[in-house]
Formats: structure tokens, C-alpha cells, sequence
């Protein structure tokens, strides 16, 4: 489909990449992989055509149409989500016109033998084809299920392009581009603007595609359950493997050890040889050994080690000072914007040392409530309250507008550094990877990584017992994100998650919090547990509808039978029995609110007793500790604090059992009716 050949790629004498070639195949899921600046995204500016190579040559098939999703790009604003994301099927608008006319000249033309009608034949049976394989059929449904996949809602639909953020705009553009069935993709960080039930969505999509994908991701997740080839960008040279992600990395590491053993031997080989030749160079009974092992290292074909590049930030977060048991305490807290409500009844405690993610899809309030933590924004419900001691380091998502982008790399942390550690700004620097006169660049030219990596310089300039970071792997490579979340899992501090990425969250967090629907909703368990669990609730929630509009067609049905029993009979009702007609008139659409409200209501319940269930186990666990605790006299017995701790725990699973019992007996009337 695609052929790539001794393509170079050269800025001011300097090789990006020198003379690599590979192919893309029909069915190919290439991962193009490699660090920050390597190359990817402009190998894919050179595969489309907008950025011209130095020297080599990319040359397609005439049939090849390319989908191209850059990082970032421009949208317009002059239509509805609907009717833009509709502009995907222009060319199906123009199938149609065209087997409409073609039609038409057909039914009036009787010279069936010519030429010129057997023509007209055969484009109408291609344009037949094109039209069915771009999915004109159903392209009403194709946008809705693409436009719902990706995140949002069917009331979105008549709303202005104008009004969504350039995160959801750039989701647009996926969705066109989805829609218009390439026969290669090209996307550039598509997960970026994404959450993770769009993520999931998207790798399904993909998995599925008929056509070939080229693809640039950070996200190892998303690469494992797409790719099935992975290309590597280092140093100017490419390494290709037939193998998702994670396999890649296995057989990279076995390929570089296989290397360094065997170059290691030559190396051994060769120097032993250069010893016999120095040693009997000068003695004639060994000149025609010395001879033969001169010749012997000529002819040898020497190893050659490949580069690599080690270089990688050095990340190590200062010891938390230590702050009190209870870190922020949320009591019913919610947002509102105007009369554009965002989230409410946001309702725990986030305890000492406790790692927890914030997730849910973009919109619902995941950085409102980051920003309502660390107090740059109010809450307009309830209450926040942040416990003793507690010193709060924030890394925000939109790094472009929380820096100076005047200010130097230097100036921007000399300008809040204090103390000792004033002396030490060139060497945090350069663990970011800010060497030599990188310190000295203007913050507005930096790019999405380096900026990342300044922010995160920032944070380690005083000791934080509570981090709150929102999204902070946007514009890491893959070592960057692996080096930070090591960084973070030995972190002993209080640590608050924004993030999508769910290779990056597993194993660093143990509780998740879902903001969706305007509510939060608590899970006890690390990303996968979350994951597994919100599918399921999705199956609950597809079959309670199902059951509904099945429910409601045997209502409509049974309503049809006795209206036409009504009409078949004639007569007077007997005296004392009260007749259909007798009975209060409840429509249809009565009744089916009546069940969907009943239906809210019995989510709600089994919410609660879920949620119930989770406190129940969680206070027994506590219990159980003190237990073992006190039986190996590991507390102060004789303190009376000791027993009321335990006293305490003790009634409060008192109250979460009859809280317990009190939901299911509403569970159990409410499943009556």
C-alpha cells in the first residue's frame, strides 16, 4: 500500500533520520514508537505528503486513501457537531448524485449493445460498490454510534462546533476522519482529548478496521490491544518488529543482549589475535601465522553495536513532611458554572498516604474538582476542608497557561525558588533533561514534553505531603512516563490522579473515584477492578433498557387488544361492575415514566447498598487490625483513646448494618410494584 525507501529526513545539516525503509502492508497495526523529538510525528507529515523529505522516496498505490489526525489542527465553527461531523460523507453525497444520474440516463436509453451504455454499466456498479463500502446505507447511524462512542451525548448534536473546547473539537475531527473509511490511518496521539471509555471504544474500532493503521500512542495499553507491528524511530534508524508493545520491548531487550554477547566475543577474538601478531611479528618460524591471522582480521565482518539512548529525567520527589490522618474531608461538596451544573454530593475522605485516581469522562468535572482541592476555585455546594498540616503540590493540565512564556527555563524556577536549594537549579534542571543553553530558552518556545517536564521540575523545589496532578503523562514518551510513576509509586505522600492512561494508573493507585452523570461514585480497587466493574454496570444499564422498551411494547400491545375488543362489543355495562372506561385514564406515556422513574430509583437503591457494603468491609477490616493489634499488645492497653477507637468502629458498623438493612427493605418493597 505504502512504500517507504532510503528516506532522509535532514534540518540544518543535522539527520532526523538517514536512508530507513519500510512497507506498510494491507491489515497492518504499526506502532511508530521512540522518544520525544525522534521523528514520529514527521515521518507522518512526510507519509501525507505535507512535509517534504531530503532524499528517498514515498510512493502509494493509485487506489490508497490516507485519514490523517495530526496533534493538533484547526476546526470550524460555523455548524452544528451533527452537520460537521456529516461533512465525512461528502464523497457518499456525491456517489449518490451520480447513481441518481446515471440511473436516470439509463432508463431513457434503449442503444443497449453500444459501448457507451456498457460504460455507464460499469461506473454505476462501481459507484454502487464505493457507496455500499462507505456505509451510505446507514451513515445516519454511523454518526450517532461514532459521535456516542466517542463521548458525547445525543443532546450535543444541535450544539455549535464553537461551543466545545478544543479537546472535544479535536474529537470531531476523529469522528470525520472515522467516518470517512481511509484505507490507511495516520493519528498522531489520538488517545490525548480522550477518556478512557472512549479509549476503549476507539481500540475496538480500530481492532476491527478493514483497512491498515499507523499510529503514534504513549499510551502502552491502547498500543498492546491495537498494534500487531511496532516500528522504532531511534537515533536516526528504524527497528521494525512484528510485535504489539510490550513484546516489542521483550524482543529489544533480547535483540540488544544477543548484540552486546556477540560483540563482546569478536571484540575478545580480535584482541587476542592482535596479541599473537604483536608478540611473533618479528620472529620468522611464526611469519606465516602472523601472516595468516593479519589476513584472518581483514576478511572478518566486525559487529557493529547499535546506538542507544539512554537519556531519560531523573525523578525522585522529596520526603513528605508529615500531615495529619485526614488529608481533605468532603462533605456533599458540588459545582455549578451559572445554571451549568458540573457535579454534586461528592461525599468521603481522602486519608494519609492514599493513592486515588479521579476518572470519568471529559466534562464531568474530574479538573473542577483538582482545582476545588488545592482552593483554586469554590465550591458551590457543600464543603471542602483540607486537615492539618497538609502542604498541597499541584501539576496543572494546561501547562501554556500557567507559565510565563516570556520568562527563560532558568528564570521560571529562580523566580519561586528559596533557600539552599537556589544552588542547586542547574543540576534539577539538568535531571529534566535542561542542559548546557536549554536553560536559557523562552518558555513559549518550548514543546508539549519539555514544558511537562519543566512543571514537573517546579514541584521538587519543596516538599508537598499532597500531590494533586492532572494529567500528567500528556507529551511523555513511554521511559518518561515509567521513570514518573516509579517516582510517584515510592512517594510517601498523599497522592490525587488525574488521568486516562490505564497502564500508567495500574499499580500506583488503589482507589478510584468516577465523576459521571453529575454524580462521584467511589471504588475500592486499583483501575482494573474500576474497569471491570463499570462494565458491568454498562451491560445493567443496556439491559434495563432493553427491558424497558420490552415491558412497554407487551403495555402497547395489551392496550391494542382491549381497544378492539371495546369496539367489537356494543351494549350497556352491567350495573355495579366498573368497566374499562370506568377505570382512571393512564396513558402510555404515563406509565413509561412511571417505569423509568422506578427504574432510577432501583439504581439508586442498589448504588446505595453497594457503596453500603463497601464501608461494611472496610470498618470490619479496621476492626479485625485492631483485633490482632490488641491481642499482640501492639497498643497501650491502659489508654482509654485505645478502647474508645474501638468502640467507635464498633458502632459505626452498627449504623452501616441497619443502613444496610434499611436499603434492601427499600430495595424489596420497591421490586414489588
Amino acid at each position: 500500500m505504502i512504500s517507504i525507501d532510503n528516506l532522509t529526513v535532514s534540518f540544518g545539516g543535522w539527520d532526523l533520520f538517514k536512508d530507513i525503509s519500510f512497507l506498510v502492508n494491507p491489515k497492518d497495526r504499526i506502532g511508530l514508537v521512540g522518544k520525544n523529538g525522534a521523528g514520529k510525528s514527521t515521518l507522518l507529515k512526510v507519509l501525507t505528503g505535507e512535509q517534504p523529505a531530503t532524499s528517498g522516496s514515498v510512493s502509494r498505490t493509485a487506489d490508497v486513501t490516507l485519514g490523517y489526525l495530526p496533534q493538533q489542527m484547526k476546526v470550524a465553527d460555523t455548524t452544528t457537531l451533527y452537520e460537521e461531523t456529516a461533512k465525512a460523507f461528502d464523497e457518499i453525497i456525491a456517489l449518490e448524485k451520480e447513481i441518481d444520474r446515471i440511473t436516470e440516463e439509463i432508463s431513457s436509453r434503449t442503444d443497449y449493445e453500444s459501448d457507451s451504455y456498457e460504460k455507464l454499466i460499469h461506473r454505476l456498479n462501481d459507484a454502487t460498490d464505493r457507496f455500499h463500502i462507505l456505509g451510505g446505507d446507514n451513515r445516519e447511524a454511523e454518526i450517532e454510534k461514532t459521535l456516542l462512542g466517542l463521548g458525547f451525548k445525543r443532546e450535543d448534536f444541535g450544539r455549535f462546533t464553537s461551543e466545545f473546547s478544543g479537546g472535544w473539537r479535536m474529537r470531531i475531527e476523529l469522528a470525520k476522519l472515522l467516518l470517512k473509511r481511509p484505507s490507511v490511518f495516520l493519528l498522531d496521539e489520538p488517545t490525548n482529548h480522550l477518556d478512557i471509555e472512549s479509549i476503549q471504544w476507539l481500540e475496538n474500532y480500530l481492532k476491527d478496521y478493514n483497512g491498515a493503521v499507523v499510529l503514534i500512542s504513549h499510551d502502552r495499553t491502547f498500543l498492546d490491544n491495537v498494534t500487531n507491528r511496532t516500528v522504532e524511530i531511534s537515533l536516526g534508524k528504524i527497528y521494525d518488529y512484528k510485535a504489539s508493545y510490550s513484546k516489542y520491548v521483550e524482543l529489544r531487550k533480547e535483540r540488544r543482549e544477543q548484540q552486546m554477547a556477540a560483540y563482546a566475543n569478536q571484540q575478545k577474538m580480535i584482541e587476542k589475535t592482535e596479541e599473537f601478531i604483536e608478540k611473533f611479528r618479528y620472529k620468522p618460524t611464526k611469519s606465516n601465522q602472523v601472516q595468516s591471522r593479519i589476513k584472518q582480521l581483514e576478511k572478518i565482518d566486525r559487529i557493529e553495536v547499535d546506538e542507544e539512548d539512554n537519556s531519560a529525567m531523573h525523578i525522585k520527589f522529596p520526603p513528605a513532611p508529615r500531615s495529619g490522618q485526614i488529608v481533605a474531608e468532603i462533605k456533599e461538596a458540588g459545582k455549578s458554572f451559572g445554571q451549568k451544573h458540573v457535579f454534586s454530593g461528592a461525599n468521603f475522605v481522602i486519608e494519609r498516604g492514599e493513592k486515588i485516581a479521579l476518572v470519568g469522562r471529559n466534562g464531568e468535572g474530574k479538573t473542577t474538582f483538582a482545582r476545588m482541592l488545592i482552593g483554586d476555585t469554590d465550591v458551590t455546594e457543600g464543603s471542602i476542608r483540607i486537615g492539618h498540616n497538609v502542604n498541597i503540590g499541584y501539576y496543572a493540565q494546561n501547562q501554556d497557561e500557567v507559565m510565563d512564556g516570556n520568562l527563560t527555563v532558568y528564570d521560571t524556577l529562580d523566580k519561586i525558588a528559596v533557600g539552599d536549594i537556589r544552588t542547586r537549579l542547574r543540576d534539577i534542571l539538568g535531571a529534566f533533561l535542561f542542559r548546557g543553553e536549554d536553560i536559557d530558552k523562552k518558555v513559549r518556545v518550548l514543546s508539549g514534553g519539555e514544558r511537562a517536564r519543566l512543571a514537573m521540575a517546579k514541584m521538587m523545589l519543596e516538599p508537598h505531603n499532597l500531590l494533586v496532578m492532572d494529567e500528567p503523562t500528556n507529551h511523555m514518551d513511554m521511559r518518561s512516563k515509567d521513570i514518573l510513576k516509579n517516582a510517584l509509586q515510592k512517594y510517601d505522600g498523599t497522592l490525587v490522579l488525574v488521568s486516562h492512561d490505564r497502564d500508567f494508573l495500574d499499580g500506583l493507585v488503589d482507589k478510584v473515584y468516577e465523576f459521571r452523570d453529575g454524580g462521584v461514585k467511589e471504588y475500592l480497587g486499583d483501575i482494573w477492578y474500576f474497569l471491570e466493574k463499570r462494565k458491568i454496570e454498562n451491560l445493567r444499564e443496556v439491559e434495563a433498557l432493553k427491558n424497558d422498551a420490552g415491558k412497554q411494547g407487551q403495555t402497547d400491545g395489551a392496550k391494542q387488544s382491549a381497544t378492539e375488543v371495546s369496539g367489537k362489543t356494543s351494549g350497556v355495562p352491567t350495573a355495579g361492575k366498573r368497566t374499562a372506561s370506568d377505570k382512571p385514564a393512564v396513558s402510555g406515556k404515563e406509565d413509561y415514566a412511571r417505569k423509568k422513574e422506578n427504574e432510577k430509583m432501583l439504581r439508586k437503591i442498589r448504588s446505595n447498598i453497594e457503596r453500603t457494603e463497601n464501608e461494611i468491609s472496610q470498618i470490619e477490616e479496621e476492626i479485625a487490625n485492631w483485633d490482632k493489634r490488641m491481642s499482640a499488645m501492639e497498643v497501650d492497653m491502659s489508654d482509654p483513646a485505645t478502647f474508645e477507637k474501638y468502640n467507635e468502629l464498633k458502632s459505626k458498623l452498627d449504623s452501616k448494618m441497619h443502613e444496610w438493612e434499611q436499603h434492601n427493605y427499600e430495595l424489596e418493597l420497591l421490586s414489588e410494584e
